[in-house]
């Protein structure tokens, strides 16, 4: 049945902020679909989680070619809420899917060329059952296929109309401005950069979102919460039930040290301080700097959405709390 969206999902106009120098603003919490989305996963869940980021007004929904698993379910899923539950809305949202990793067997099922990422586009959109999504990125740099053809292959995505803007994810701040130029000559500006960034990598603090700025190009970090590890999942042990407990693909048990718990633990002591989780903390961290417009995180449940959403109630960091965090992290 159609969804019927929350009436008051644009009650709070400051949950959005404008993406580099473009015409878009993006909501500061954006809903990834890298886990709990694939064709593995509940669909009612899947469905009740899209449902909920909408009704709360997260209009922008984040895929890649080979979520799932099995590759291309998360997209899948996707189109077929789309479908029956937000047909009516399509204008409303922003959806982005990505191209990089490997997709399918042979010597054009992964990395950069046009030949892949055009053919990629155009599986995803079948899957989406979309004739165009907002933003497509190129998902990492090929240290083989020039970047202009790369660049050449994003820019021909928004003119045939089957994109509206490109973006870039984990490009360098050299290969991100070289980029960012060439596509700026073919006519179509980078809208968007996704770094991995939280607390536990700091990586583009070494001259990424200085780079972003200059460029004028949007900043979405995604892992803000470092796979979960910046939530209070984990400051007592590991939980059966969590995805380093159950799913340890991405976030490992032995990741989890007692140096490292001890620092969440005096994370979560700033947090609370503030009136927050450590979650909504670390959210705001990310979200303190001018060059990120939102933070992308994943969910699996709706009450996660919530608290996640809830870090937009205090922003502000002040420079002691910047500073005794700064401690804790070194």
């Amino acid at each position: 049945m159609t969804h019927v969206p929350s009436p008051t999902r644009y009650s709070n106009p400051a949950l959005y902020r404008r993406c580099g120098r473009s015409g878009i603003k993006l909501p500061k919490i954006s809903l990834g679909l890298w886990h709990n989305f694939g064709g593995v996963d509940d669909h009612a869940n899947s469905r009740a989680l899209i449902l909920r980021a909408f009704d709360q007004g997260i209009t922008h929904f984040d895929i890649a070619n080979n979520y799932g698993p099995p590759p291309g379910s998360a997209e899948t899923t996707f189109g077929r809420i789309l479908r029956e539950d937000l047909a009516a809305h399509r204008d409303e949202l922003i959806v982005s899917t990505k191209a990089g990793y490997d997709m399918w067997e042979g010597p054009y099922g992964d990395w950069a060329s046009r030949k892949y990422l055009l053919a990629s586009l155009d599986q995803s959109l079948g899957r989406l059952g979309l004739d165009y999504v907002d933003i497509f990125y190129s998902h990492r740099p090929d240290p083989e296929t020039p970047v202009e053809e790369t660049m050449g292959a994003l820019a021909h995505a928004v003119r045939s109309g089957k994109a509206l803007y490109t973006g870039l994810s984990n490009y360098d701040p050299a290969q991100t401005g070289r980029a960012s130029g060439l596509l700026r000559e073919l006519g179509s500006p980078c809208l968007i950069h996704q770094p991995k960034y939280s607390m536990f990598n700091r990586a583009p603090e070494q001259g990424l979102l200085e780079t972003l700025v200059r460029e004028g190009i949007g900043g979405i970090a995604f892992c803000p919460l470092a796979q979960g590890l910046l939530t209070s999942r984990y400051l007592a042990g590991i939980p059966a039930d969590s995805r380093a407990g159950h799913d340890p693909r991405f976030l490992k048990p032995e990741q989890i040290t007692e140096d490292k718990r001890t620092r969440l633990r005096r994370l979560d002591a700033i947090a609370r301080a503030r009136g927050q989780s450590l979650a909504q903390l670390a959210l705001a961290w990310v979200l303190r700097q001018p060059a990120i417009t939102s933070a992308l995180i994943g969910a699996s449940k709706a009450s996660q959405i919530d608290e996640n959403l809830g870090a937009l109630r205090n922003l502000s960091i002040s420079a002691d709390e910047l500073k005794s965090i700064d401690e804790i992290l070194s």
